[in-house]
């Protein structure tokens, strides 16, 4: 039988996964990156019966996660933007309800990101965390054989040399990776596929920051606090006027404000950048990657700016990608006897 493979990429903003594999088609889904605690399992009440949402018991606490969070939750949304986010009980309640949602028996590999700055900080425990047996809700248990971290936009160079089919290529090329998620901007330098490290980092200067600028900007303009930020959010992405006191508000003013962002994260990986003559790919991914698009090309005018297509999944599907790879060439298939029927990689 075939191994089980799959990957989780738990960001601040959203959290991406992996539902299954047709070939050279990796299909994904994602929800907001939003744990609602409550003391008792939620799953079985009437109003939480036509949600798309599952129900993760998390120590002495429960945590409803899913696309239909919104329905749930209250006007309060607490965001993990701290170094120890993949410690916190959230975390695991959302890596939990994206394991739920993946309806498979079991894992052999698990592959899940870290930003470039913690990598080295926290791979180990990221891994040993998620190895082993995980409560998914409604009694359920999912069991991961083995876990394996790499850094976010490592994913996206992979994913980005299968889709352009560079992959015989890419091993011989030096390539930047940016990746501005929601609460870090991460930036990957690779010789082939090896990161070099001295090159590569983050900084907590993401999505987040723009939204929370935007909104006191706003606040300051209608003389009310203002905190809807995925109104903002969703505006920024369509250039639809989000609707405020029944009025359709141009946020056209503040956009410098969203590009200073933009400007200062970039500015700052710039400074890490040693010999930028010599990126033969620059790869733009990430969820803000339509926001910072603009400060990339000011900072590398000379260079190609090289986007994929649904840059949000970028990172999750090279982790998939990575996943088979290291599979097939590092784990042995176990025996009979330890697997479950279904699955497949």
């Amino acid at each position: 039988m075939e191994l089980i493979v799959r990957a989780v990429d738990v960001g601040s903003g959203n959290t991406k996964f992996v539902t299954g594999i047709s070939g050279a088609d990796i299909r994904c889904a994602s929800f907001p990156s939003v744990a609602y605690p409550s003391s008792a399992d939620t799953s079985a009440m009437p109003a939480a019966e036509k949600r798309k949402t599952v129900c993760i018991p998390v120590g002495s606490l429960f945590y409803e996660v899913g696309p239909d969070i919104h329905l749930a939750a209250d006007t309060f949304r607490a965001k993990q933007l701290h170094d120890e986010y993949t410690e916190s009980p959230e975390y695991m309640a959302l890596l939990r309800g994206a394991l739920s949602m993946m309806k498979v028996p079991h894992i052999d590999l698990l592959v899940v990101g870290l930003p470039v700055a913690l990598l080295a900080l926290k791979k180990a425990a990221l891994e040993k965390a998620m190895t082993g047996s995980h409560e998914i809700g409604a009694g359920r248990t999912i069991t991961v054989r083995k876990a394996l971290a790499v850094a976010q936009p490592q994913g996206a160079l992979v994913h980005y040399a299968a889709e352009h089919e560079k992959m015989a290529s890419i091993g011989t090329e030096q390539s930047l990776v940016i990746d501005p998620g929601s609460r870090t901007f991460d930036w990957l330098v690779c010789r082939g596929m090896r990161l070099v490290q001295k090159q590569s980092h983050s900084i907590n200067r993401g999505m987040s920051d723009v939204l929370r600028l935007m909104a006191a900007e706003i606040s300051k303009d209608i003389g009310t606090p203002y905190r809807d930020y995925d109104a903002i959010d969703l505006a920024l992405r369509t250039g639809k006027a989000p609707v405020i006191f029944q009025k359709p508000y141009d946020m056209k003013r503040h956009l410098p404000i969203a590009e200073s962002v933009a400007q200062q994260a970039v500015s700052t990986m710039r400074q890490w950048i040693e010999t930028p003559e010599s990126l033969q790919n620059i790869i733009l991914v990430g969820g803000g990657a339509f926001l910072f698009k603009k400060a990339v090309k000011a900072a590398f005018p000379k260079h190609r700016i090289h986007e994929v297509k649904e840059p949000l999944y970028a990172n999750v599907r090279g982790f998939q990608m990575a996943g088979q790879n290291y599979a097939m060439t590092s784990l042995a298939t176990p025996a009979p006897s330890d697997r479950a029927p279904g699955g497949g990689v």
